[in-house]
């Protein structure tokens, strides 16, 4: 509301473009209850089918009916979108298939259990988010909630009836929510359906009756449900009245408002309505108006202590900046709804019989509000207000500065005597008056106007030099000067504090814009530490220290502070930074937790994680006090915390992108030396085949050395084969000869190929029949399969067996490789996979540690998956998935090798 009475053209604006976003999206309906078994898939479906008699289209995406033969018969008629189909852990679940739905697009979609947990490999993990892409697309919802499924009521359902209720939704989205239906059931009622098995089979039931549904229990649950409905109804109601603008209060429920003013009494008021809303169970808010006019240190700094021990005992506070404390009061009254105020009471003044009381006055503007008046104790009684009070000894000299003007005016006024007439004297003294309440204030500027009319009258006005006055036209005109002068003072020094308030206003969000601007352009901690510096020393006069986190998000005891500060870097203390850093809260100075600290310490926190603490010394431990000041030091703390973790981000895009280009260089040099070795490796193998050809023929010991040669340069070239391979995955440049291929041909080449290294124990291959064929690289997955196999000979002893398994899982194929070695090291079973990574028994022979590194290459190309894991009754298992496609269905879409081989 504007301050005429209308509608504020901004809200007006804001109003509409929120009413035109809501109209491109569906509303969404919630169905709630206090626990399962009230009604409200009943109730749900009951409204869908009353939509359906109106023409609108309904589409059921889930509903489950939990076999009640009541609601499935309601079921009848509407159409039901089908479930999609989802492979999981070896059994293949039913879940909501939201393409299909996005794809039908009906008007209205029904989507029981708001709080489910998907299945995974759905494309959302909860059901609300998929209900949220509904609503996106324009799709009307209907949904049921109970009240445990509820984020911020879990732990309290949890503690009433001992089990705590894993599935969850943000509150957010309830409150968001268009519409919202209370399905209330008496818990006597329940328990009746539950023995009637209504709601669950008759042996769930009379367990259910032992464990959650307890009648004390359902009390508890359906109180919950109707308080969390209640709230939301009053949001719903407040909205309405800021949409129409209502003026009037509707006492639709007992709400508070605690006038602070100044005077001790402050503290004896909060606590007075902290008591009644906890009787009433009400909330309440406290409130301070400032006037613009000068209060003395200590009445500020009792105010301030007022509104934090409003928070602390649960108030909503608010600082107001009006003219007038009595209309601010009552229009912010209005605007929360709040039927009842609390004012201190004011003593009777017998020397001012026209002064009305705050109470009197708030009566008179606003009829309709009750006015609760709390005695003040004897310490206020005593005080003067600043009404009253002298003038502060450092004011006198702005009412001497007054004096001075008016007697300069006067002497400026006096050669002009008999030249000009009076009433153009008399703009002068007024010119006077003006200045004194632009720069000393309104009291100077009072006293100035009864200082200007009395040396107007005394030394202007016949007879001069005299009070006496000869024509009484002059009385006319010394209260017209005087009223005028006291307006105009008045008036103009009113706008000067405006002006001066908008100013500061101004300043700190210049201040933050700049602060903000130095923060984007700081990549190291020095920089950020260095703009804190800067901003903290000119706002609050106060040093800065930061404590970041590590690689491991643990706080880090080294602060970093800003170079080339005069004076000693504050000392922080560490047991508070880490109770700030842990906690997420401020503590130290000013604040509940260790308030006898000279730090203020807080806690940096970003959108992902807490990224650290910012400890703030201030040489004035005034100047960070107060719910203002702490406001700008909280949103100051917020955009640290940005920038901090903006430098993380860049590190981490640095680091990859370093990672990235060290990969490459040495996937270059890796081809480049793998190409080089190939040519003389070949030489070596044929040199040492020709010695053992040659006449006459070698001696045994010649014949001996020349197959060594022989062995090592094969193994050499294994290796060198195997750097080039890797070279080659890593840089795409492998393309995958992709046919139809069944599985057990390439496990039997596998067998054959890794003859040797299997030799010393008993190997089995355990294939179902009904595999199907799969599109593969057949020499490619052969040696992975080969890879697998020489790994498995390697760490495991002579004589133990090892096998080869598959089945098929959904859209997947598992092949897995078992032996019975020692298994791995916990933690080890995803290191192993790495590049040049080998075990502890393979270091001591020879080897690259690339075969496995290979193999999670070649199966991600196929589009699978590879890992390892230890087996239950001993040894390692190393398992890889791949698609299993679709396969040819008539033996014309077979392709047949060139060289007649196996498919």
């Amino acid at each position: 509301m504007t301050s005429d009475g209308r509608p504020d053209p901004d809200q007006l604006l804001a109003r509409v473009q929120e009413e035109e976003a809501k109209a491109a999206r569906g509303k969404l309906k919630i169905f709630f209850g206090a626990s399962a078994g009230v009604g409200k898939t009943y109730a749900m479906l009951g409204a869908a089918r009353r939509q359906k008699e109106l023409g609108t289209d309904v589409v059921i995406g889930v509903v489950e009916t939990h076999g009640r033969k009541e609601t499935e018969a309601l079921i009848t008629g509407l159409e039901r979108l089908p479930l999609c189909e989802i492979p999981y852990r070896g059994s293949v679940l039913k879940e909501f298939d939201l393409d299909a739905a996005l794809a039908r697009r009906p008007a209205l979609i029904l989507m029981d259990e708001l709080a489910h947990s998907n299945v995974a490999g759905s494309r959302h993990p909860k059901r609300w988010q998929d209900i949220h892409d509904l609503l996106a697309a324009g799709i009307d919802v209907y949904s049921t909630v109970n009240v445990q499924h509820l984020e911020t009521l879990n732990d309290v359902v949890s503690g009433i009836a001992g089990i705590r209720v894993w599935e969850t939704v943000p509150d957010r989205i309830f409150d968001e929510a268009d519409e919202v239906v209370l399905v209330d059931l008496p818990p006597d009622d329940l328990l009746q359906r539950l023995k009637e098995g209504k709601v669950y089979l008759p042996q769930q039931a009379e367990r259910a009756i032992r464990n959650f549904f307890r009648k004390g229990n359902l009390i508890a649950l359906r109180e919950l449900a109707l308080r969390r409905t209640a709230d939301r109804v009053d949001d719903e109601m407040l909205a309405y009245r800021r949409e129409t603008s209502v003026a009037t209060v509707w006492q639709t429920r007992d709400a508070l408002l605690v006038c602070i003013g100044s005077g001790t009494g402050a503290e004896r008021l909060v606590r007075t309505g902290a008591r009644l809303a906890g009787r009433l169970e009400a909330p309440w808010h406290a409130v301070h108006v400032h006037t613009h006019s000068s209060e003395p240190e200590v009445e500020r700094q009792r105010i301030v202590h007022a509104l934090e021990l409003s928070a602390s005992l649960g108030a909503e506070t608010a600082t107001l900046v009006a003219d007038d404390p009595v209309t601010a009061l009552v229009d912010y009254a209005r605007e929360q709804n709040l039927s009842r105020l609390l004012v201190g009471r004011d003593h009777p003044r017998p020397w001012r019989p026209w002064y009305r009381s705050m109470a009197d006055r708030i009566g008179q503007a606003a009829p309709d509000l009750d006015v609760i008046q709390v005695a003040r104790n004897e310490d206020a009684r005593a005080a003067r207000s600043p009404s009253t009070a002298a003038p502060a000894p450092g004011n006198w000299l702005a009412y001497l500065k007054a004096a001075a003007i008016c007697a300069v005016a006067t002497g400026l006024a006096t050669p002009l005597a008999g030249v000009i007439e009076l009433t153009n004297i008399a703009m002068l003294f007024l010119l006077a008056v003006l200045i004194v309440a632009m720069r000393l204030g309104r009291g100077p500027a009072v006293a100035s106007s009864f200082l200007a009319v009395a040396a107007f009258d005394f030394f202007f006005v016949a007879p001069r030099f005299s009070f006496a006055v000869s024509d009484a036209q002059y009385l006319m005109t010394f209260a017209v000067m005087l009223s005028v002068a006291l307006i105009t003072g008045q008036l103009t020094a009113r706008y000067k504090q405006h002006a001066d308030v908008a100013t500061q206003r101004e300043a700190r969000a210049r201040a933050l814009y700049e602060m903000a601007r130095d923060l984007s352009a700081a990549l190291l901690p020095m920089q950020i530490a260095e703009a804190c510096d800067r901003f903290l020393s000119v706002e609050f006069g106060a040093q800065a220290a930061l404590l970041l986190t590590d690689a491991g998000d643990h706080l880090q005891v080294e602060t970093v502070s800003a170079k080339g500060r005069s004076g000693s870097p504050p000392i922080v203390d560490e047991g508070v930074a880490r109770w700030a850093f842990d906690h997420g809260e401020a503590a130290g100075l000013s604040t509940d937790t260790l308030p006898g600290s000279p730090l203020l310490y807080l806690p940096l926190k970003a959108p992902m994680r807490t990224r650290g603490v910012l400890a703030i010394a201030p040489r004035d431990p005034l100047r960070v006090q107060g719910p203002e000041a702490r406001r700008q030091l909280d949103t100051f703390a917020s955009l640290v915390a940005i920038a901090v973790e903006r430098m993380h981000y860049v590190e981490v895009a640095q680091s990859t992108l370093l990672q990235m280009e060290s990969e490459s260089l040495r996937n270059s040099l890796l081809a480049a030396i793998s190409h080089d070795l190939r040519t003389p490796l070949s030489v070596l193998v044929g040199l040492a085949e020709s010695i053992r050809l040659t006449q006459p023929p070698p001696t045994d010991d010649q014949a001996r050395l020349a197959g060594t040669l022989k062995e090592e340069a094969l193994r050499m070239s294994v290796k060198v084969n195997k750097l080039l391979d890797m070279a080659r995955l890593q840089a795409g440049k492998i393309q995958l000869n992709r046919q139809w291929q069944p599985l057990e041909e390439i496990v039997g080449s596998a067998l054959m190929a890794t003859a040797a290294p299997l030799a010393a124990h008993s190997v089995s291959a355990v294939l179902p029949d009904d595999l199907p064929l799969i599109e593969i690289d057949a020499v490619l997955i052969e040696r992975v399969l080969c890879n697998l196999l020489e790994n498995a000979a390697k760490f495991t002893p002579a004589g133990t067996h090892i096998s080869i398994s598959a089945a098929v899982r959904g859209s997947e194929v598992d092949v897995w490789v078992d032996d019975s070695g020692p298994g791995f090291p916990k933690g080890r079973e995803e290191a192993i996979f790495e590049k040049f990574e080998r075990g502890a028994r393979e270091s001591a022979t020879p080897g690259v540690g690339l075969g496995l590194a290979i193999c999670r290459a070649i199966v991600a190309a196929h589009g699978g998956s590879i890992h390892a894991e230890n087996r239950a009754g001993g040894g390692a298992r190393f398992v890889f998935s791949l698609p299993r496609g679709m396969p040819p269905t008539t033996a014309e879409e077979i392709v047949v090798p060139a060289d007649g081989g196996t498919p």
